[in-house]
Order: C-alpha cells, then sequence, then structure tokens
C-alpha cells in the first residue's frame, strides 16, 4: 500500500495576512458578494417549489412556527461550502414528489437533474453570478453535492472564494454548553470566511486522523505508515490551530470597538497546541513537539497526540466561565462574536457577510434588539431575519422587504 505524502513544513500553510484576519485587507483578494437578487428552490423541505425576486438589504421572513422560514434559511445556507445550517445528511432535505420533475423551471436546471436544487442570482461589485447547488437523482448516494457558478461545474470551496454566509439558529443556544466538537465547527465556519483554504486543511487533517486511528485499532504499527501520517497531521494541525488562534484573537479585539450594549468577547482556545501557540512557540517547535508525544504514545500503546482535534473555545463573561451564564446572557455573546465576525469581514476583506438570523430578534429586549438592526444595517451585506411576530420588525419596515410564509408558501 502506498504511503501518505505529508505536506513540506512551508505547503500550504497560512501566511502571515490568512493566519492573521487583521493582515487580510490587502489589494488582490477577490471582491465578494453581498446578497442574493433572486432565490429559486425546488423539492427542499416542505417547498415543492419556490422563488423570490430580492431588492432589499434586509429581508424579514415571517410566519407561524412550522410554515418553512428555517427551511427557507437552510436553503440560502446550501450556497456556502458544507452541510448548511442544519448540517443535514444525505437524503434528509428533498420534498419527495412525483410531480417535481416535470415543474421545474429553466433555471432549476442549472443543476441538471438534482433531486432537491437551490438556484441563486447574487449581486456583488463585479456584478451578478449564478449559483446552483443540489443532490443528483442519479447519484443517491454521492457524498457531495453538486455545484455549479455560472453553468460551469464547480466545487464547494469555490463557493467559499465567492460567498460568505453567517448564522445564528435556535439549534445553536447550547453552544457554550455542549460537546466541544460544535464549537470548534463554529469557529472553523468563521474561519474559512477569512482563508479558504482552511477547509481543505480540516477535511485533510480529518482524513489522515481517521486512517491512523484505524491502523491503530487494527494492531498495524508499521513505523514508517504511522509516522507518515503523524507527520501530515502535525503539520496540517498547526496550521489549522494557528488559523483559529489568530481569528478568535480578532474577534475579541473588533468586539471591544462595537459601540453597544452587547457583551464584549472574552474567548480563548484551550488545548495542548493552542496552549503552545499562546506562549509563542516556533511552529517547527510546536510540530516537533507533537511528533515526540504522537511516537512516545503510540509506542505506549496509546492513541492520543496532540492537535486541534482536542481544541476548545472558551468564552470568559462577568468573571465566569459562559457556560454558567443565563440562556439570555450567551445568546448575547452569541450575536456578539457573529456582529465582530461580520464587521471584520467588512472592514478589513470588503467581503461583507450574508446573515441569517433565524428567531433571534424576538428574544431580544427592545433596545438590545433596536441595537442589533442598527448595527446590521451598517453592515454592507444581505441580513437575512426570522420570527413569528412581524411586529418584532417594525423598526425595518422601511428597509426591509417582508415575506410571509405559510406552510411552504411564501407571499410578498
Amino acid at each position: 500500500m502506498m504511503q501518505p505524502q505529508a505536506v513540506s513544513r512551508c505547503e500550504d500553510k497560512p501566511t502571515q495576512a490568512q493566519s492573521s484576519s487583521s493582515q487580510t485587507g490587502e489589494p488582490g483578494h477577490q471582491p465578494m458578494i453581498s446578497g442574493l437578487h433572486t432565490l429559486q428552490i425546488q423539492a427542499f423541505r416542505n417547498y415543492p417549489s419556490a422563488e423570490l425576486g430580492l431588492q432589499s438589504k434586509a429581508i424579514v421572513l415571517t410566519g407561524p412556527n412550522g410554515a418553512g422560514k428555517t427551511n427557507l434559511l437552510e436553503a440560502v445556507s446550501m450556497l456556502a461550502p458544507g452541510r448548511g445550517l442544519r448540517r443535514a445528511q444525505r437524503g434528509e432535505i428533498g420534498h419527495f414528489s412525483e410531480q417535481l420533475t416535470q415543474n421545474r423551471t429553466d433555471r432549476t436546471k442549472e443543476v441538471q437533474g438534482a433531486s432537491w436544487s437551490v438556484f441563486a442570482e447574487l449581486s456583488g461589485p463585479e456584478g451578478v453570478v449564478a449559483v446552483g447547488t443540489g443532490q443528483a437523482p442519479e447519484q443517491p448516494d454521492a457524498p457531495r453535492r453538486v455545484v455549479r457558478v455560472n453553468g460551469v461545474a464547480s466545487a464547494q470551496t469555490d463557493l467559499a472564494r465567492l460567498v460568505t454566509l453567517s448564522w445564528l439558529t435556535p439549534q445553536m443556544d447550547g453552544l457554550f454548553i455542549g460537546a466541544p466538537s460544535a464549537r470548534r465547527r463554529f469557529i472553523d465556519r468563521l474561519a474559512i470566511a477569512f482563508d479558504p483554504a482552511h477547509s481543505g486543511r480540516l477535511s485533510r487533517y480529518e482524513k489522515a486522523w481517521r486512517e491512523r486511528t484505524r491502523l491503530l485499532s487494527d494492531g498495524q504499527t508499521d513505523e514508517n505508515w504511522c509516522a507518515s501520517l503523524e507527520k501530515i497531521l502535525a503539520e496540517t494541525g498547526i496550521a489549522i490551530s494557528a488559523t483559529r488562534s489568530a481569528l478568535i484573537d480578532d474577534i475579541n479585539r473588533e468586539s471591544g470597538l462595537l459601540a453597544s450594549s452587547f457583551p464584549v468577547v472574552n474567548a480563548h482556545l484551550t488545548g495542548q497546541a493552542a496552549d503552545w501557540l499562546e506562549a509563542g512557540l516556533p511552529a517547527i517547535d510546536i510540530e516537533d513537539r507533537i511528533l515526540l508525544a504522537a511516537r512516545q504514545n503510540r509506542q505506549a500503546g496509546l492513541s492520543h497526540m496532540p492537535g486541534p482535534h482536542e481544541t476548545d473555545l472558551t468564552l470568559v463573561y462577568k468573571g465566569q466561565s459562559a457556560h454558567l451564564a443565563s440562556t439570555g446572557e450567551q445568546k448575547a455573546l452569541m450575536i456578539a462574536m457573529v456582529l465582530a465576525h461580520a464587521v471584520l469581514q467588512d472592514k478589513r476583506l470588503g467581503r461583507p457577510p450574508i446573515l441569517l438570523l433565524d428567531d433571534v430578534a424576538a428574544h431580544l429586549d427592545p433596545a438590545r434588539r433596536a441595537e442589533l438592526f442598527s448595527l446590521c444595517s451598517e453592515l454592507s451585506g444581505q441580513v437575512w431575519y426570522s420570527g413569528v411576530d412581524a411586529q418584532a420588525f417594525l423598526a425595518l419596515r422601511e428597509e426591509a422587504q417582508f415575506i410571509a410564509v405559510s406552510d411552504g408558501q411564501l407571499n410578498l
């Protein structure tokens, strides 16, 4: 069996500009999309078919619980790499109807034959870009969905270079008290906005980690094979950790500059690799420490090795861990992080994110809700809100496009 090839110590690591988002405002970065101009979906959750023409920077979806507001936001989130805001598994998204293939319009054929599809025209500094994505029925077991940009077959990583989406959903309310893996996914999603290559490093790390775990569990301890995998893990892992660390530092800093009553973010990364970075050790020394620990543990019959897989995101609020804060305080911290991240993109990259705020405004008091609307209106990217009560969004009535959602039907 061919052994994996470890990347060189300088290959595919974030440059200083990539690993610190404060440095990424240099010329040469591709202008990003600022919002959706049209949206069309087919066979998506409770939507057999739906089409929207969008004219505003603020979009408000209102309707009863179960009407399909979150489903529509999820459809928009599929314009970014990954599994969307629900982290849906393959086969969970499609709306099954025998008539759907007969009712497709020309635009949804952008993704030929998909059993579900999302098509959007996105506007940005360089004009309109057409993006289609979906699941092809002739490939029901395909691990990845189809992506086309301006009619050309593309990879999901191409989406990361084109459009950035950030979201907050009720399912994320327990982020600070849930599993560390959810917090890692959260910070990685934010990091990809500044460094799309971060996604590839994560995939490479996860693949090597699974392979090493399988070898050790099968009792295959070939030194050269294991050492090759551990080298990939050490080199890729330190690049992942450096990207995360730089972003957290910038979010902390930017949060302190926001003129609002939302809490100032005081976030830190914990874990052996993160601690070594925080101590200022050179990357090459950290890699050597990771390799030494991996080899020693393996020879002792242990599988553990330091790396980004053990990193956790911790926040301090009013002198204590955020997981001890009230539900409302945790919600405010989440909003503060997402807003600081959005401002960073807008100010330093000229890459405004599209924000998807699912049922967020309704849980804020009137003063803080007004602050949220004001801060979001200062961003140059599109913001989508959803909620049951349209009255909660009256402050946006002059600037927002209101869409009533009812059982998979949209009314402007």
